[in-house]
């Protein structure tokens, strides 16, 4: 079954919402609107589907709309992409952990790196940033200023008796 078969089976279940395949060449695809992303996940996980460790997010910047958060679904040998387009202002999106409790580590990291935030999640602090981080690492317009001069490297060259010494040192050092 491809994308297009798969949004008409799913219509019926999900009257009002505006399913549309998209483009993708290794995997079933669906757009879905942010508001309904719940009702959504809710009716494949009833259809047997399970989020697999993966909810991520690309930054198309300066495209519009600029963010997509990408959900991959699992059912069996079956594999499908959830895909939400979300504006760059005031990115928003509500949250799934009450369709999938594992989805929670998964917002925040998404939330941590990208600055889209998950509605009603509850615990959106930082994941993998440090606390006092400011600003969103993965988002295009981060600004990133490495003012480094390139450095180049030789190989260490020492003996085997010096290496010993070394090493001999660094142990009673750590005593």
């Amino acid at each position: 079954m491809n994308s297009i078969e798969f949004v008409d089976a799913l219509r019926p279940l999900l009257p009002g919402i505006a399913l549309e395949p998209a483009p993708a060449t290794d995997q079933k695809t669906i757009g879905v609107p942010a508001i309904a992303i719940v009702d959504v996940c809710r009716v494949l996980r009833d259809k047997g589907f399970v989020l697999l460790a993966d909810i991520t997010a690309v930054d198309w910047w300066p495209r519009k709309p600029r963010f997509e958060v990408v959900y991959q679904l699992a059912s069996g040998d079956d594999r499908l992409r959830l895909k939400v387009a979300l504006a760059g202002d005031n990115a928003r999106l509500p949250t799934v952990q009450s369709v999938w409790p594992g989805a929670n580590w998964l917002e925040r990291e998404v939330w941590d790196l990208f600055g889209i935030v998950f509605e009603g999640h509850g615990d959106l602090r930082r994941l993998l940033m440090p606390e006092d981080w400011e600003g969103h690492p993965l988002r295009k317009d981060f600004p990133v200023q490495i003012r480094l001069k390139p450095k180049s490297s030789e190989p260490l060259q020492v003996t085997e008796e010096q290496f010993r010494k070394n090493l001999q040192a660094d142990r009673a050092a750590r005593k």
